[in-house]
């Protein structure tokens, strides 16, 4: 089963050593921001953690980050599968997801702070890039709603400390919370906004995926979960949170009222420019009495952010490409994790039924997501052995028959690409057939009988355990 809430995972995760104490004393506005890009950056990723931080200078509240998307076995861990099963596991969140229901009280209410008190300066905000970034951030989950009809959303929006009472939320043009708010805001109305604060893991990952409008956030949650979402009604808004958070941050954001934000050291890799976005005034601060505030760690990739976005559209393409498309011979996918503004690189695994089936699928992934690189292989590919993807871009790949470049995307986020005379970034995308176009033989490994019979001769001679690639999985299955 999936972690019931935050705590719950976090307490299994240091079990397993996938969770780090500091206890020494840290400074919010440099010392956390830093150590976890060390963590990223100096460890591979089998050897990554998530970082808690007990005493935070200023604040009464231990700050814990990348814990969720430390590496692929912290996410397994916190929806309770193996690593391997993830993706089909998002396959069947989606295909059944659970509706959130409604509670009259919730944990994350013990402590209600209104007016003055509900001052940001409580809570262990980090600087995230010590130096670059312009203030602190909050980067968890928004939650804002449609005025008319109700319809919530929730997706990750960062959002820049302005002062103990204020911030300024990157609510860009064109995404659902922008057009949310914008049902309140255009009619002279402030629009409702909450910052949910440590909700349970299922909660973020359905978050950060891409999901087409009207598909609801939390139901996805709830299917990832297995159980449904609590919700209950905020102190000071009509809007509804998730119960089992650790902290509420309650606002509205202001009509007709902007403000700088950024530069902000952004997933991409790169600092954001400096933009007029919406200021929000916080009405209200909720928690439980012994709350910990999470901050999902960004910037350069690999990052929090990249890992859990990688792993949690990975599961979603997946389950369109089957069930939306008819592709049923796609196995699995695979995104790279240094997903950076969606510009990353998908690997889809399938067997291919037709000549140019590969590269239909390929032109229609460039086609439905914003990533840049799309390679196809055969189904018997480890996809997420980046020796094995090697293998077939020697053997499989001749580039003037298997790879297409298609332009003509819109490409905000991608640094390479320069801007037209009208100012727009159109850029363009790689899709490559690597899927066995010639007949190419039996794979040059001995038979299975044999080497079962010499894996047996390994292990008597006392050497280290064998960690089988998917290549050899099919030479000892016979295939």
């Amino acid at each position: 089963m999936a972690a019931h809430d935050l705590r719950e995972f976090l307490a299994l995760a240091e079990a397993r050593g996938l969770l780090k104490r500091v206890a020494r004393s840290v400074d919010c506005s440099w010392e956390p921001g830093c150590m976890v890009k060390w963590m990223y950056h100096g460890l591979p990723m089998a050897e990554r953690f998530g970082l808690r931080f007990d005493q935070v200078s200023g604040s009464d509240f231990p700050l814990v980050t990348a814990a969720l998307g430390a590496s692929v076995d912290s996410y397994a861990l916190a929806l309770g599968v193996a690593p391997e099963d993830i993706n089909e596991h998002w396959v069947r969140a989606l295909l059944a997801p659970r509706a959130p229901v409604r509670v009259a009280t919730a944990r994350c209410q013990e402590v209600i702070l209104t007016d003055a008190r509900a001052a940001l300066d409580i809570l262990p905000i980090p600087v995230w890039t010590p130096g670059r970034d312009r203030a602190p951030y909050i980067t968890t989950c928004v939650v804002n709603r449609h005025a008319v009809t109700g319809v919530q959303n929730m997706g990750v929006y960062r959002t820049m400390v302005r002062d103990q009472h204020s911030v300024v939320v990157n609510l860009s043009p064109g995404r659902q919370g922008h057009m949310l708010a914008s049902t309140d805001l255009d009619v002279g109305r402030p629009a409702p906004i909450a910052w949910v604060i440590g909700a349970e893991p299922a909660v973020y990952f359905a978050a950060v995926a891409n999901l087409a409008p009207g598909v609801d956030e939390v139901s996805v949650a709830g299917g990832l979960k297995g159980a449904p979402v609590e919700l209950v009604r905020a102190r000071t808004s009509d809007l509804l949170v998730p119960a089992n958070a650790e902290i509420i941050i309650e606002g509205e954001v202001l009509p007709g009222e902007m403000a700088d934000e950024g530069p902000f050291g952004e997933s991409a890799g790169y600092m954001s420019d400096v933009a007029p976005k919406p200021v929000a005034r916080i009405t209200a601060i909720t928690h439980r009495r012994d709350a910990i505030f999470y901050g999902l760690a960004s910037q350069m990739p690999p990052s929090e952010s990249t890992t859990l976005q990688s792993l949690s559209n990975a599961g979603l393409i997946l389950k369109t490409l089957r069930h939306d498309h008819g592709e049923s011979t796609v196995r699995d996918c695979w995104i790279d994790l240094m997903f950076g503004g969606g510009a990353a690189h998908l690997v889809v695994a399938m067997r291919p039924i037709r000549s140019g089936h590969a590269q239909d699928v390929g032109r229609l992934l460039a086609q439905t997501t914003s990533l840049k690189r799309i390679t196809i292989v055969d189904e018997d590919i480890d996809i997420r052995n980046q020796t094995e993807l090697d293998w077939v871009m020697s053997s499989h790949v001749d580039p003037a028959r298997d790879v297409q470049i298609l332009g003509g995307f819109p490409a905000a986020m991608d640094h390479a690409v320069t801007p037209d005379a009208q100012g727009r970034k159109l850029g363009s995308k790689l899709v490559i057939d690597a899927t066995r176009s010639l007949a190419t033989g039996p794979i040059s490994l001995p038979s299975a009988a044999l080497m079962a019979r010499a894996r047996g001769t390994w292990e008597s001679a006392g050497l280290p355990e064998i960690e089988l690639s998917q290549r050899l999985r099919n030479c000892l299955s016979g295939d």
